[in-house]
């Protein structure tokens, strides 16, 4: 490991960042590196510039380019401290796409469709309680609170936690997994451990496990685990649950996030009434 790698690595770990995020900072910067076939001390603005018209000529993705930013906005402001105006290197653009979400019983045939018991129940408990991915595989043991009907997602984004409620139903459904399809696992912390029990089950795993379900359930829409989470916001919005409580219960910081993330629901739209309506001279026009 280089000396600036080693200590890029200790100053993400001072702010608190996350292991993933550790790891996708540093696989951008080394692939700046590679680029250049040069250090990044010796590289500056105007070849983060040209770098950055490369991964866009080259059809990379928007998350693709923007975490290359975020990186090495980070390398050259925190690790290196340059002197040139790091702040200036621009973000991506991303044109804004409605999420997928599925009806309730497409939501739960998908999920039935999983083979594997680990993911089958891993997708559930992130329909359940709105969960990212990544916080579902790091739930442990000690994160359900029986007496109070609650769940601790201990690493949200950012590093936030937060509670979300336990449903009843699902509380159910783990004590039968616990019970009954879960031997391989006896004395794991993790609520959904890997093939070595003191480690927790991949996203990927889950991920590829998703895909063939989606094909078995006969489901075309491009339904992923993170679309769980779109299905639990939409669907509390549709029952009635305010915009607010959502965004809490998400774990959102500002209510943009929140709309943006489970769109216009198809119900509430038919619901929404012109202002047009409300006019009663127009009212009595179209009767007539």
């Amino acid at each position: 490991m280089t000396p600036l790698r080693e200590r890029m690595i200790d100053d993400l770990k001072l702010r608190n960042r996350s292991p993933r995020t550790i790891e996708a900072y540093i696989f951008q910067v080394a692939r700046f590196a590679k680029f250049y076939n040069r250090s990044p001390e010796k590289l500056g603005a105007e070849e983060v510039r040209t770098y950055q018209l490369h991964l866009i000529n080259s059809s990379a993705s928007w998350s693709t380019v923007n975490q290359t930013v975020c990186a090495l906005k980070f390398l050259y402001r925190v690790t290196l401290q340059v002197a040139w105006p790091v702040e200036q290197i621009p973000y991506a653009r991303n044109r804004r796409k409605l999420p997928v979400v599925l009806g309730q019983d497409e939501t739960i045939n998908l999920i039935e469709a999983i083979l594997d018991v680990v993911c089958r129940m891993a997708m559930l408990t992130a329909y359940a309680a709105g969960l990212r991915i990544t916080e579902t595989v790091a739930l442990k043991f000690d994160h359900l609170d029986r007496e109070r009907m609650l769940l601790l997602v201990e690493l949200g984004k950012g590093q936030k936690p937060r509670q979300v409620p336990l449903s009843e139903v699902l509380l159910a459904k783990l004590d039968d997994y616990f019970q009954e399809d879960r031997p391989r696992v006896r004395g794991s912390l993790w609520l959904f451990p890997s093939a070595n029990p003191a480690k927790p089950i991949h996203t990927t795993t889950i991920q590829k496990a998703c895909q063939r379900a989606r094909a078995a359930a006969g489901i075309t829409k491009h339904a992923t685990p993170h679309t769980m989470r779109h299905c639990y916001a939409t669907h509390l919005l549709e029952a009635g649950v305010d915009l607010r409580t959502v965004q809490e219960l998400l774990g959102h910081a500002h209510l943009s996030t929140t709309a943006i993330s489970t769109h216009v629901q198809r119900k509430l739209v038919k619901e929404t009434k012109s202002p047009l309506d409300t006019i009663e001279r127009f009212k009595r026009t179209t009767t007539t």
